[in-house]
């Protein structure tokens, strides 16, 4: 191989590696995102059950 086609090599992985990062950034943030949300449901749907709760027992 020579210094040319190393070069390029070089070149194709670290681009590679680059979309591989992105990704996996994208990935994480989508996943934190989803918690979040999944958290934020759960907590309304305690308080809204907690509200039928108290309706019901005056």
């Amino acid at each position: 191989m020579n210094a040319k086609s190393l070069m390029s090599l070089a070149a194709v992985l670290f681009v590679v590696w680059l979309l591989a990062v992105v990704a996996f950034k994208v990935a994480g943030a989508l996943i934190h995102l989803l918690l979040i949300a999944a958290a934020v449901l759960f907590i309304a749907s305690l308080v809204m059950s907690a509200g039928g709760r108290r309706q019901a027992h005056p």
